[in-house]
């Protein structure tokens, strides 16, 4: 059905809608088995401190040095690193749907995510983010992060946007939710085939 008001934002999460999650607990259930780590204490340790890394209070070093490098490893952490990263991939049918919306009909877009400083940095400028983002409140740069709903309403002073006007897309239900609950229109995003079905229906159609 399509909506009265023409769109003017685009509001979207990075992981799992543009690329994948990155570092999440399947990347490092792998990080475990290769560099022979217990994976019980890697969870352990990760949900303890995970949360202040995303906040931007401390550095990926600071976060690495609680997960893994508490004690001498027989690998660096350079080679850590190099592992994270790599699990970043793009999700390129969403990129060029949000990029092709982007254009035909003049939107604003604005990333709004739960994301460390240094990956998020990474995954900007590795996947040229920037080229089609206009605004990134990521929780490292705020220093909140979702579900608190005061990431959502700096994003909407900081792009000037309208609620009513506005989407706001995402793969956690919760965040979809919390966002309709500022006035945003919320999409779940499963793949693409359904948010693009989606956005037609609030009268944003590439074809």
């Amino acid at each position: 059905m399509s909506q009265n008001k023409k769109i003017t934002t685009l509001f979207t999460d990075i992981g799992g809608v543009l690329l994948t999650n990155g570092w999440d607990r399947k990347a490092r259930a792998e990080a475990a088995q290769l560099f022979n780590l217990d994976l019980v204490e890697v969870e352990e340790r990760h949900h303890l401190t995970f949360d202040t890394y995303e906040v931007g209070k401390i550095t990926l070093e600071e976060y690495l040095d609680r997960l893994v490098f508490y004690e001498d490893r027989n690998f660096s952490k350079e080679d850590f690193k190099a592992f994270m990263v790599s699990k970043s991939l793009p999700y390129n049918d969403m990129i060029k749907l949000i990029c092709d919306l982007k254009k035909k009909y003049n939107l604003k877009v604005a990333v709004i995510s739960n994301e460390g400083r240094e990956l998020n940095q990474y995954r900007i400028s590795t996947f040229k983010l920037n080229e089609f983002v206009d605004f990134f409140i990521s929780s490292s740069f705020v220093h909140f992060r979702k579900p608190d709903a005061d990431i959502f309403k700096v994003a909407i002073d900081i792009s000037q946007s309208d609620v009513e006007t506005s989407i706001y897309i995402d793969d956690r239900m919760l965040f979809v939710q919390i966002a309709e609950g500022l006035g945003l229109k919320g999409i779940c995003h499963t793949d693409y085939n359904d948010t693009k079905i989606k956005l037609a229906e609030f009268g944003l159609s590439v074809d």
